[in-house]
């Protein structure tokens, strides 16, 4: 799956990559990342799961007790710092996601 999408956001980079509004290609490279971390945030189902799982990616104890236990929903939780510690952006890089905007 993550090749098609490599496949995918090559195309559509070198396509809308030379636009004169970079700010639309910077939101829409936080929007993916963000879709991702909340794919993976449904794949893991339940709160002791989710919570083990953060700790080894990384985060403290204390946050991934607190977004393990939180009631909000995926796309609240893809938003926050846990799985942005747990998922940083090199991590999407290592699986070979392109960035649709390099800036500085």
């Amino acid at each position: 799956m993550t090749k098609e999408l490599a496949n995918y956001l090559r195309g559509w980079k070198g396509y809308f990559g030379f636009c004169e509004t970079p700010s639309v290609l910077e939101m829409l490279d936080q929007w993916i990342r963000r879709r991702l971390r909340s794919v993976i945030w449904k794949q893991w189902k339940r709160g002791r799961v989710r919570f083990g799982k953060l700790c080894a990616r990384g985060v403290s104890k204390h946050l991934a007790a607190q977004t393990a236990g939180s009631s909000h929903g995926p796309w609240h939780i893809a938003n926050s710092p846990a799985l942005s510690i747990a998922f940083p952006i090199a991590y999407f890089d290592a699986l070979g996601v392109p960035r649709l905007f390099t800036g500085p």
